[in-house]
């Protein structure tokens, strides 16, 4: 890994309050706190943030819900041993699709020994913010490690798809992928997006459309899709995560909309790949209605 550790420190930066971009997913962390609070105002406008205190509760936050990268601090694994070292590596090979970047603020002696140790994990990016451009790069390094982000790659795809079709056709295909996990029913989403639930489905049947269920059951199988691509989600986490009642549940909706298993699914269909059937089945049948459609009416 690189930089060099033998760089010079830099006089701290100073940062307004971070916010969060609207439809990120967070970045977790392990840090020190003051590294924590350098963290927070490098990501303004780029990432919102969830700071743990060890490794087993990063691991247990990446089970539970979706990340878009990690940062390890050298700092808090000195002295990591074979435990947190073994650790690491579960991390990183659990999570292949969250990117794990290793952070160091502070050198000591046990410094050089920690990132061997990261390098040794699986961890194959490293940030040295004691650089003049030191924050400037961990910015640069998570947004040049973020994988495709699943709801841009619906929205870019969908407005090519679908060229000429009203802006509400496209913000109903966006609230799908967005949507938060509590939106489970066609009511959840005609309140999230401010239509009557009654006026949602009515003019979908007006149009000729699928009913509004089956794609707000296939996104949600789409999402799932795209968390199960990590060996480390569980399909209990997914479900737990998307709000199913029961992995028994999800199993079930799985087979109905899908006609596989929850095993068949992780094992054959990633999100982009998931998202592509959606397409298949409910969009480019339907090219034309969609392009005279839009669930406000206008």
């Amino acid at each position: 890994m690189s930089p060099s550790l033998a760089a010079p420190p830099a006089a701290p930066a100073r940062y307004s309050r971070p916010h969060r971009r609207t439809g990120a997913l967070p970045v977790a962390t392990l840090l020190t706190p003051d590294e924590r609070l350098r963290v927070d105002a490098a990501g303004q406008g780029l990432y919102a943030t969830l700071h743990r205190e060890t490794l087993d509760d990063l691991l247990r936050e990446l089970r539970a819900r979706p990340v878009s990268a990690v940062i390890l601090s050298t700092a808090t694994l000195a002295h990591c041993g074979g435990r947190e070292a073994a650790r690491v590596a579960e991390l990183v090979r659990g999570f292949p699709q969250v990117p794990t970047v290793a952070l160091v603020s502070e050198v000591d002696g046990t410094t050089p020994q920690t990132v061997l140790a990261l390098g040794g994990s699986g961890v194959r990016r490293l940030v040295d913010t004691r650089r003049p451009d030191g924050w400037t790069a961990l910015r640069d390094a998570l947004a040049a490690d973020e994988p495709i982000d699943l709801r841009q790659h619906v929205v870019a795809t969908l407005a090519a798809d679908l060229v000429g079709a009203p802006d509400g056709c496209l913000r109903f295909f966006a609230a799908l992928f967005a949507a938060p996990p509590e939106v489970t029913t066609v009511r959840g989403l005609a309140t999230l997006i401010g239509v009557l639930p009654t006026t949602l489905m009515s003019r979908f049947f007006r149009t000729r459309l699928p009913a509004p269920k089956r794609y707000l059951a296939l996104a949600r199988l789409v999402r799932a899709a795209r968390m199960l691509e990590n060996p480390g989600c569980t399909l209990t986490a997914a479900a737990h995560f998307l709000e199913y009642s029961s992995a028994q549940s999800f199993g079930r909706h799985v087979r109905k909309v899908l006609g596989l298993t929850p095993r068949e699914l992780r094992r054959h269909w990633g999100g982009v790949a998931l998202f592509d059937r959606f397409r298949a089945e409910l969009v480019l049948p339907y090219r034309d209605a969609l392009r005279r459609f839009s669930p406000y009416g206008r």
